[in-house]
């Protein structure tokens, strides 16, 4: 599905241009991203695959607004992040959601009230029933029967169900998961990236997922792989 890129005439909804990283300084500091040139589009599936310590974490973190870009560009939603201020960050983040490898609930809180907690942060839910929506995203994701559950309760599967629900529920245009099926079988993994990629589609939203699942790589429309910070075309092979 190439074409989807390629076709698509609006801008990039993610836009890296010769994006250099660095971490430490003076004799300490080691770079770890190297001119990375990466456009997604919106609705685009997209996985990011590559050795550990190839800089796919890092890349996500930038692209999450989770810290700010140091050098080269980087434009999420049309707003350039190089430089960009906690608060400019804190902004942009609001219309991403994240899925973790360990999931990240409150464990003291039920999965309703975990689904709940994401909506609360956004100002334009307010005025809306946010009970009613945490249950209704539960109920896609298969989870009503445990809606009043806490996380401890749940397996592992369900934990990252509900990680999806929240990160989804809000609507937002763009969803960054880091490695989702590590802790996950088989089964449980494949259900929840075919769930990802079903809520995606119905609210046209993007997704950049890194993995080193190599069973869930079809889901997506594009592969990119990186490799000591470096983008590649293919794996590298001997």
């Amino acid at each position: 599905m190439q074409d989807l890129a390629t076709n698509n005439l609006t801008k990039p909804v993610i836009s890296a241009r010769n994006l250099n990283h660095y971490f430490g300084e003076g004799n300490l500091k080691k770079q770890a991203l190297f001119d990375i040139n990466l456009d997604i589009y919106a609705g685009e599936i997209v996985i990011m695959t590559g050795p550990s310590g190839s800089g796919k974490t890092t890349l996500l973190t930038l692209m999450g607004g989770l810290r700010s870009a140091q050098a080269g560009s980087l434009k999420i939603l049309d707003r350039e992040l190089r430089d960009a201020s906690k608060q400019e960050l804190t902004k942009l983040r609001g219309n991403i959601g994240y899925i973790f490898q360990a999931h990240n609930l409150l464990t003291f809180l039920t999965a309703k009230q975990n689904v709940r907690m994401s909506l609360e942060l956004h100002d334009r839910f307010l005025e809306r029933d946010l009970d009613a929506m945490a249950t209704e995203i539960l109920t896609t994701v298969g989870l009503e029967q445990r809606a009043d559950y806490y996380a401890d309760s749940l397996s592992g599967g369900q934990k990252q169900r509900v990680a999806i629900a929240r990160a989804l529920v809000s609507h937002p245009k763009i969803v960054l998961a880091d490695e989702p099926t590590a802790a996950l079988d088989k089964k449980s993994g494949r259900d929840a990236v075919e769930l990802m990629q079903k809520l995606a589609k119905e609210q046209d939203c993007t997704i950049l997922l890194v993995t080193h699942d190599n069973r869930i790589l079809d889901i997506a429309d594009r592969i990119v792989y990186m490799e000591d910070g470096r983008l590649m075309d293919r794996p590298e092979t001997n």
